[in-house]
């Protein structure tokens, strides 16, 4: 009887927290990598690139396609463990003035790098990020930017596998524009795009859409973009079988260039 009656009080809280919920098409956590490596001038690049994609056209006729016509987005910046920076928290978008404040806000400031690369971390906080907002999307998505591959936190391969079961999509955004004779070039890998498809993308409809060069970078977020709101294809991305690719490389070289740093 004791449950019974606790059950009858909860009852109606339960179903009051359900319907505050606002239904969308895409829940939609855009993660963007402002690890140390990245430079200033890279910095305000992606965030004029997203703020440009935001505003086009090509993005206003995707979100026209889907069955609710509105999405949920949030614009966070990463780098290392836990060190996440919310530029734009959750956000019901349902017009064009939706997208335009949006894209403001992104574009409104620019904050410094910070140290390391955790996307475990990232897509840890996107998932409960995901799974705690007031939102309940048709698909839900984790939209991930980076330059280096992960050499902190946990395998990104263990955390990419837990959010996918989660019923949460992660697409990727490699950034392969460095320079070999840059300084930080020795914390990278030439082949980011293939550990991006290997390591951390995973669930329905899954992408990599590489940037190679950074005038590629707004026409990139475009298109991912549009593919992620409008959601054209149907196809499931595998994860990779184990031992295709060291998804520990990044932390295998963070341990390289540490271990010949500190030689005496």
């Amino acid at each position: 009887m004791r449950w019974l009656f606790l059950c009858m009080i909860l009852w109606p809280l339960w179903a009051q927290a359900q319907q505050a919920e606002t239904e969308v098409d895409v829940e939609l956590f855009l993660a963007v990598d402002v690890s140390r490596s990245m430079q200033p001038w890279e910095l305000e690049i992606q965030r004029r690139g997203y703020a440009e994609a935001l505003q086009s056209d090509a993005v206003w006729t995707a979100m026209q396609r889907g069955l609710l016509q509105r999405l949920a987005i949030t614009y966070v910046e990463w780098a290392g463990i836990a060190s996440e920076r919310v530029v734009v928290p959750w956000t019901l978008v349902e017009t064009r003035e939706d997208l335009a404040r949006v894209a403001s806000q992104i574009s409104a400031h620019f904050d410094p790098a910070m140290r390391r690369t955790s996307i475990s971390s990232a897509l840890s906080y996107a998932a409960h990020s995901i799974e705690t907002n007031a939102f309940t999307g048709l698909r839900r998505v984790i939209d991930v930017s980076g330059d280096g591959p992960n050499n902190a936190g946990g395998t990104v391969s263990d955390i990419r596998d837990d959010v996918v079961a989660k019923r949460i999509t992660i697409n990727g955004l490699p950034l392969m524009t460095h320079d070999p004779s840059e300084p930080f070039a020795r914390w990278g890998i030439p082949d980011l795009d293939a550990y991006y498809e290997a390591c951390v993308i995973g669930g329905p409809g899954a992408f990599v859409i590489p940037v190679r060069q950074w005038d590629e970078f707004a026409a990139a977020v475009r298109r991912k973009l549009v593919l992620e709101i409008a959601a054209p294809v149907a196809r499931i991305w595998k994860a990779q079988a184990s031992g295709s690719y060291n998804c520990r490389i990044g932390e295998d070289i963070w341990t390289r260039n540490f271990d010949l740093m500190t030689l005496p």
